[in-house]
């Protein structure tokens, strides 16, 4: 199937110009036809040589991207603007070259009737369940601009989660970095010019300088073999993690770590009461709700009790009864959903609290960094100082004894 751009003129008089998919030039004329337009001009578009930069978007569609694009999709759809001719607007706009490709083969299906969650679903990788769910719940309820309205506040609020993230690790990162960097350099470039020194002087060194350069020598002699356990090591972890007990045993560790166990409960808390609300505002029965929530966690813990949860509700609990059975969620969380649920504004109530463990999830961020900020700066100065007094202590030995 090739790509036509074509200039044509609607049953006004009025000028189109678009870029459609067809398998010759009379498909295309026919199709045009067919949404009332009467072509002037068809031509095949030529093949786009992608650049460098922009073959680099190719792989991958962010969040942003989703966003901006059901931000489009929505405005356009409540301007009256046809679903079709929404897809091939936004299509000639957008500079991912793959989520280009997918609004095409999505436009071809819409133009031959097919409902627009029908096009999206071919594409798992970019369009979860909670996005094919949510606009199924629109083309059902017939208010498919509401649905990605929704749609699109959810993945705003998802990227900016993300970027938190990202912040909160780029420090500990940069500095674990640094940290790496001093000890090559003092190992490769510093300890050898005085070793040699230390070597010409002769005599006995320091017990302190002796256990230094023992390890010094002990890393240097053995590097390999310390490359290679380490080699081991992680790739052993790598495998016990694809085994259940293994994967079990690791999810299990991350929310028991100290501080990164707590900020991991705190973004599924966030993440699980905004994709709940977001779900049942569009329409999306209770269970499926709970079985897309499921599926967008790869931590056992935390999946085993959203199964759990959806069993109870199954066996006619409520849905705060059912999560307080489980023993996994705060007890804020579980209280929250039952006023929402007696009060009938679950979806308002879940939102809120999610705005309250985003502020938390901020604090938490910034207790972390504030934390480490003094932390690594120790590490720093300990590693130093540990290395000048080592090499340094056996010529203050040398100056004591010629004084």
């Amino acid at each position: 199937m090739a790509n036509y751009t074509y200039i044509a003129r609607d049953t006004g008089g009025l000028r189109r110009e678009g870029l459609l998919q067809a398998e010759s030039s009379n498909d295309a004329v026919e199709a045009l036809h067919q949404r009332g337009l009467t072509p002037t001009s068809i031509e095949e578009a030529a093949a786009e040589k992608p650049s460098k930069r922009r073959s680099v978007q190719r792989g991958r569609v962010t969040s942003a991207e989703l966003a901006a694009l059901c931000w489009q999709l929505s405005t356009m759809l409540d301007g009256g603007i046809a679903i079709t001719a929404a897809l091939e607007i936004v299509a000639s706009d957008t500079e991912n070259l793959q989520l280009k490709s997918i609004l095409h083969q999505t436009f071809a299906k819409v133009s031959e009737g097919k409902p627009l969650s029908n096009g999206f679903k071919a594409f798992p990788k970019v369009f979860s369940r909670l996005s094919i769910a949510m606009i199924v719940a629109g083309e059902t309820s017939g208010n498919l601009a509401h649905a990605l309205h929704t749609l699109a506040e959810y993945f705003e609020n998802r990227d900016r989660l993300n970027k938190k993230i990202k912040t909160a690790l780029a420090y500990p990162i940069f500095v674990l970095t640094l940290i790496s960097v001093i000890i090559l350099a003092i190992m490769v470039f510093v300890v050898p010019r005085f070793s040699s020194i230390f070597d010409q002087l002769g005599g006995n060194l320091p017990a302190f300088t002796q256990a230094f350069m023992g390890v010094h020598e002990l890393m240097c002699n053995n590097a390999p073999y310390l490359i290679a356990a380490i080699g081991l090591l992680i790739g052993g972890a790598v495998l016990l993690s694809r085994t259940r007990q293994g994967h079990n045993a690791f999810s299990r560790l991350i929310l028991r770590l100290p501080i990164f166990g707590r900020l991991s409960l705190e973004l599924f808390v966030a993440t699980f009461c905004t994709t709940m609300a977001t779900l049942l505002e569009a329409g999306v029965p209770v269970l499926d709700v709970f079985e897309i929530l499921r599926g967008m966690t790869g931590n056992d813990v935390i999946s085993g009790a959203i199964s759990r949860t959806r069993k109870h509700i199954t066996d006619g609990s409520s849905i705060s009864a059912g999560m307080a059975a489980t023993g996994f969620y705060p007890n804020m969380v579980v209280k929250m959903a039952q006023v929402g649920e007696e009060s009938g504004s679950l979806s308002a109530i879940l939102r809120k609290t999610s705005e309250h463990y985003e502020r938390k999830i901020n604090a938490t961020i910034d207790a972390a960094i504030g934390l480490l900020e003094p932390l690594m700066i120790v590490s720093i100065g300990t590693i130093v100082l540990i290395a000048v007094i080592a090499l340094y202590l056996p010529i203050f030995s040398i100056s004591d004894v010629a004084s």
